[in-house]
């Protein structure tokens, strides 16, 4: 059994590492051990952890800010794109978010445990569900730091033991975030090896983490199509993932225009690399003409490129012309396409074509066609008169999220606490024997 008080981790151990696959073992089999502990702890020892590692970040912002700068100029002289490098990029505000984060999760309630559905059966016994932990989670991301709090802070207090490995070009960042997190665990008391890092940038290691069925519980997946797509190719272990963030605003006849300029606007400017950014904007055709040249005034103050279908490029001409592959695109770039169409048939069928079933929103003052669109648009958040940038899990409530998922069984939509547990059924008897 490991020792809640075990100082060692082999997160620790340093690169080069010969044997990728003896080492991914070691992680697995301590991760193991310490999920059998993590399904144990109370509440407060919990929350204890996630306080120490909040107080830990903010005593290391100096360390954290330098080890973010190594990162940044490697990734410039490496050629990363401007989305990449603001994933990428910490600073006060974002180290202030992360601190935040912890104090958040720490505040929510500890699903582990809860019992619902309690019922009694003719027989006499008592059958109901209780919350537990997955057990271990495997987690794969590109760029943001950040997600390494905010993978750890959800996996332990949902119960679980969590394996992280991040993207070589986030290494400092990471290591520097590890560290913090490796401090308030030890002055906790939990298990070190309950959250470790994946400490080679050897790219084999994710092959054997995501094979790894005895060890590895599931598999979250963040970052790039291109990395999602392989892991849920060459997975043995279950993974909980979304490919990629095609969203869409629809402004219907019925809309207040200002509410849908200032929607438009919100959901396009206010991040580009993240996926829920609208990435095309369906305008209805009773309200194009209306709207759209206020919207192309907008978007030029934030230097959005504009590319339109040949009906709203009737309207502007000096719109790009938007061709199909424009409607799959996300672009994550300041870059937004623009329908015309009519009604919200043609919208949602739209959305059912292109889409990529992560957030869409309509703009309507009409009651009847919001409640439509909500039920029939197959998406794992669907919003009225809302922004879909706030397809979030802080903004859900649910503390930070670990992840949004486009799936439809277990966890669908941004994952937070309840996502990353399970239910067992358990049965209350009194001696009862079946007859």
């Amino acid at each position: 059994m490991l020792s809640h008080a075990s100082r060692s981790t082999v997160d620790e151990v340093v690169e080069p590492i010969t044997d990728i696959g003896a080492y991914m073992d070691q992680l697995g089999q301590q991760a193991r051990m310490a999920a059998t502990v993590m399904r144990s702890l109370d509440s407060g020892t919990k929350n204890t952890a996630l306080q120490a590692m909040a107080a830990n970040l903010a005593s290391a912002r100096t360390e954290l800010l330098e080890a973010n700068r190594i990162d940044l100029e490697r990734g410039r002289e490496n050629g990363l794109d401007a989305a990449l490098l603001d994933r990428l990029a910490l600073d006060e505000a974002r180290i202030d978010a992360m601190i935040e984060g912890l104090h958040q999760v720490a505040a929510l309630p500890d699903p582990v445990g809860e019992i619902d559905g309690l019922r009694s059966r003719p027989s006499g016994i008592q059958v109901g569900q209780m919350r537990v932990p997955l057990g271990v989670v495997g987690i794969i991301y590109e760029s943001r730091p950040n997600v390494t709090v905010e993978a750890a802070s959800l996996c332990l207090k949902a119960g679980n033991a969590c394996i992280l490995r991040g993207g070589s070009e986030a290494r400092e960042s990471n290591a520097a975030i590890a560290a913090c997190i490796r401090a308030g665990l030890r002055e906790a008391m939990v298990p070190e090896a309950a959250v470790q890092i994946v400490a080679t940038t050897d790219r084999a290691a994710v092959g054997h983490l995501i094979a790894m069925t005895s060890y590895v519980d599931v598999i979250i997946p963040r970052g790039g199509k291109s990395l999602i797509e392989r892991i849920s190719k060459e997975a043995r272990v279950p993974v909980i993932k979304h490919l990629d963030g095609v969203c869409h605003v629809y402004v219907d006849t019925d809309a207040d225009l200002d509410k849908a300029l200032a929607i438009a606007v919100n959901a396009k400017t206010h991040r580009y690399g993240t996926c829920n950014t609208m990435e095309t904007l369906l305008l209805d055709a009773a309200v194009a003409e209306a709207l759209l040249p206020r919207l192309v005034a907008a978007y030029a103050e934030y230097g959005v490129e504009l590319r339109g279908c040949e009906r709203a490029r009737e309207i502007l001409p000096e719109l790009v012309a938007a061709n199909d592959s424009d409607w799959y695109a996300e672009y994550l770039a300041p870059v937004l396409s623009i329908r015309v169409v009519d009604g919200m048939e043609e919208a949602m069928a739209h959305i059912d074509r292109y889409g990529s079933h992560h957030t869409d929103a309509i703009v309507t003052e009409n009651y009847g066609r919001a409640r439509r669109f909500m039920a029939e648009v197959d998406s794992s958040s669907v919003m009225v008169n809302a922004s879909t940038r706030f397809a979030d899990g802080n903004e859900y409530g649910l503390g930070a999220e670990i992840g949004i998922s486009t799936d439809k069984l277990h966890a669908r939509g941004p994952v937070g606490l309840e996502g990353l547990t399970t239910r067992k059924y358990i049965v209350l008897g009194d001696g009862h024997i079946r007859v």
